[in-house]
């Protein structure tokens, strides 16, 4: 299974969107695997965007995540990153389809909700910064027959 991670930003915590943002997630089938509420420290900031660090936004961002406490999470399943990818929406709010995260909250073309990685090797990049191995359970739902169309005979 593959996993990504996601982070509800200060905003979603500030508009207290995180049960609406985690409930659309779990609906879908989207596994938690791990989960922590944490306040980002500017070092961590930093390691976590560091592939912005030469874009004008780079600063901006860094004040606003660590503005206010986030919600990490490792996201599991069957193509999680292209499913919780396209669940977020584009990038801005104003800019994103009615039905996805931001198209539904986001207002902002700053501050944006959520954050997930966008590919396998950005998944094994920005989860470490968050997440000691031993933090990450690896359990089996029940539900996962049924969400994954796999029936045992």
């Amino acid at each position: 299974m593959e996993k990504m991670l996601v982070v509800l930003k200060p905003d979603a915590l500030q508009r207290r969107l995180v049960g609406e943002i985690l409930g659309r997630l779990e609906r879908k089938g989207v596994k938690i695997a791990a989960m922590k509420m944490l306040q980002v420290d500017l070092p961590r900031a930093k390691k976590m965007y560091s592939v912005h660090k030469e874009k004008d936004f780079y600063e901006p961002l860094l004040k606003f995540i660590t503005a206010s406490p986030v919600i990490a999470m490792v996201a599991e399943g069957v193509d999680v990153i292209h499913i919780v990818r396209a669940m977020m929406g584009k990038t801005f709010g104003p800019d994103a389809d009615s039905g996805t995260i931001r198209g539904d909250f986001g207002m902002s073309r700053r501050y944006n909700l959520i954050h997930g990685s966008d590919c396998p090797d950005s998944a094994a990049r920005e989860i470490p910064i968050f997440f000691d191995e031993d933090e990450i359970i690896d359990y089996k739902l029940a539900e996962d027959t049924w969400v994954y169309s796999v029936i045992d005979r």
